[in-house]
């Protein structure tokens, strides 16, 4: 039958499943067909947005510079072929899954490692925002009258997310690969079909906003120079989402299975070679439909409803042009299966953060916490820290994407260039360290490519903060110090406690003599339990304490004492101001005060209750005095707990040993190891 333990133990097992034995770790390593929807689910989903903010910003100026997109997205492209090619590196150079981190750590030094690692935790929460907030979206692109519940539907996915990988690595990637290949299969169909429907039929391919016309912003109607070069600039960063979670596989290089950098490498580039062809395909297809995308809905000209009606999004309105309107199968398939893989890309943030937080838990600059394996063998704490802090996020920004995604990819471009330079050091050292001219050959090709690399990333990392700091990135920007700050003061703190706790010959030298101090409120089956176990200790000098708070009471108290015989005389303190606390502190204190070497173990009775609301009415001295107690040097504190009846069998176990009163009452053998216990 099962006991109230068990019982309480239900919500989380229905969440988590059975516990997995620490010897079973290598079993949750991953395939490469599982740990592509892990940790590529984010890039491969980004082509759901990232045309689309692509147009967002060309859109400010009405339609005159449409013409800019093609060129804009070919230099997305090129910049992720050239990301997925210098992380490849990485994946070789260093496989124990620190990525970016390790690689600053072990090239530029601390600061730079925990300036990477701030901005790889900032960026993977608003990851998880991001992406669920713009699964919203295209849920409420099929279904219109959900926009009020908004907030609450990502919330809610958020929550399933942290549910779906407490229960473990393996287990959440055999529920995320069906979504993400699906999506895969969805956008090539749409792509493929989109553009025979374009070349071949006489309708064409026409979005159903390609007849209405876009009102300019003032600001923007007549752009020219520096103004204009500016204006693209600020339409291809915010295309370069397409680029985020690029990193996850070079952090996750140890969730795979040996040989774990090859496979990981193979799973990089295909992840690169998918996501380049969707994002490629699908802005072709938007700029062939003609689809228009506002900032603000109300600046489409012929969009009656833009008050209370959502825009649908550039792939809702593709799927709708390309299968023959919102009501066809194909495209509550392209919304459904896009929606779910917006959901599960926030999988990638769900496995890279508690990965980075393990390691710099590891390091001493997250709580330790975070470097503890929970029932499931994943890293359970980092996984619950991601999903308080992005559902945070979701509602302080109503899941907005729009609004979101201004505070989005600086974190990870920063961690990209401060990554590739590190590289290129690392090249140096090595090739330092060899003359094999093959060796040097590879090595020489691999830093031209981090070069590379680096060198793009860096001066996209400059547009990006330039363009986006007045829209919102500034929070980030002042976030990531506050970040870096925090770990610099964690890592303090433990070295600071490490180097109190080196042993010394102070640690080594035994107590002069043990002085046992046992407190007294009643003469009951509690305080003798507490006295016999101080006796059995035998002590050096053993006190029988109580506090005068009330003379009737105290009065009481002797004559039970005496009427019981008890073979310790009991020392009662004054205690003018009915307190308890303080005279017990001052006693302890002279005891110690008078001998320093001496040790002082304070023996404390508790009951042991069954209910939350039991302990309401009892152990309220006891909590203080041991609050107080602990801060005292020289002196333990020993708890000796007696069981209530409520409290009998709630660890689920036999009942081991007499029952609560049994050894007062003759039933059961009278000593405790040998000690008499009266």
């Amino acid at each position: 039958m099962p006991t109230l333990s068990d019982l309480g133990q239900l919500p989380k097992r229905l969440v988590l499943g059975r516990a997995v034995r620490s010897d079973r770790l290598g079993e949750s390593l991953l395939p490469k067909r599982y740990a592509l929807p892990i940790f590529a689910s984010d890039p491969l989903s980004s082509v759901a947005y990232a045309t689309q903010e692509i147009l967002i910003v060309l859109t400010l100026a009405g339609t005159a510079f449409l013409y800019l997109a093609p060129w804009l997205a070919a230099g997305v492209v090129l910049l992720l072929i050239t990301v997925v090619l210098s992380y490849r590196q990485v994946v070789h150079a260093y496989p124990s899954g620190g990525g970016d981190y390790e690689v600053a750590m072990k090239n530029h030094g601390q600061f730079a490692g925990l300036v990477v690692a701030s901005a790889l935790l900032t960026d993977y929460v608003l990851t998880v925002a991001v992406s669920v907030s713009a699964g919203t979206d295209n849920i409420i692109s099929a279904f219109p009258g959900l926009n009020q519940h908004r907030v609450l539907i990502a919330v809610v996915l958020v929550s399933l997310l942290a549910a779906a990988n407490l229960r473990g690595v393996r287990e959440s990637g055999k529920a995320f690969a069906a979504p993400t290949y699906l999506f895969i299969t969805g956008i090539g169909v749409l792509i493929v079909t989109g553009l025979i429907r374009w070349f071949f039929t006489d309708g064409g391919l026409v979005a159903e906003t390609a007849q209405y016309t876009v009102t300019p912003e003032p600001a923007y109607e007549q752009l020219g120079g520096l103004a204009l070069l500016f204006f693209a600039l600020r339409a291809f960063a915010s295309g370069c989402t397409a680029l985020t979670g690029v990193e996850a596989i070079a952090n996750g290089v140890p969730a795979f299975r040996p040989p774990k950098s090859r496979n990981a490498a193979a799973t990089l580039v295909l992840m690169g070679g998918i996501a380049a062809t969707m994002f490629a395909g699908v802005t072709a297809l938007a700029l062939l439909s003609d689809v228009k995308y506002v900032e603000h809905p109300c600046d489409l000209q012929g969009f009656a409803d833009c008050e209370t009606e959502p825009q649908r999004t550039v792939i809702a309105q593709l799927a709708a042009a390309t299968f023959g309107g919102d009501t066809s199968v194909g495209f509550f398939y392209i919304q459904a299966a896009t929606a779910l893989v917006l959901v599960l890309a926030a999988n990638t943030a769900f496995n890279g953060f508690p990965l980075l937080g393990s390691v710099l838990a590891q390091d001493s600059f997250m709580p330790r916490q975070l470097h503890t394996r929970g029932d499931k063998l994943v890293f359970s704490n980092g996984i619950l820290l991601l999903a308080g802090f992005a559902i945070l996020l979701i509602v302080a920004f109503d899941a907005d994407v729009t609004r979101l995604i201004q505070l989005y990819i600086i974190g990870v471009f920063t961690s990209f260039s401060i990554g590739q330079w590190g590289m290129v050091r690392h090249w140096n050292r090595e090739m330092r360290a060899t003359q094999d001219p093959v060796e040097r050959r590879r090595m020489r090709r691999s830093q031209i490519i981090n070069t590379l690399g680096g060198t793009l990333t860096t001066v996209v990392l400059v547009i990006i903060v330039i363009t986006k700091f007045t829209h919102g990135a500034w929070l980030v920007i002042v976030a990531m110090p506050i970040l870096f700050g925090l770990m610099r003061a964690i890592n303090k703190h433990y070295s600071h406690v490490s180097a109190q706790l080196v042993p010394d010959s102070d640690a080594r030298t035994l107590p002069s003599k043990v002085h046992a101090v046992v407190l007294v409120s009643k003469v009951h089956k509690p305080t003798l339990r507490a006295l016999a176990f101080a006796r059995a200790t035998r002590p050096d000098e053993l006190t029988a304490l109580t506090v005068n708070v009330d003379d009737a009471e105290t009065r009481a108290l002797q004559a039970a004492w005496e009427r019981f015989d008890i073979p310790v005389p009991l020392t009662v303190l004054e205690s003018p101001y009915r307190e308890i606390t303080r005279p017990v502190i001052d006693f302890v204190k002279s005891i110690r005060r008078n001998s320093p070497r001496e040790l002082v173990v304070v023996f404390v009775p508790q009951y042991v209750v069954g209910h939350w609301w039991e302990n309401l009415l009892h152990n309220q001295s006891a909590l203080r005095l041991r609050a107080r107690l602990q801060f005292q040097p020289g002196v333990m504190i020993t708890t000796v707990p007696w069981q209530l009846e409520s409290s009998i069998g709630l660890d689920g176990g036999e009942r081991g040993g007499p029952a609560p009163g049994d050894l007062r009452r003759g039933l059961a053998d009278d000593t405790i190891d040998g000690t008499p216990y009266g």
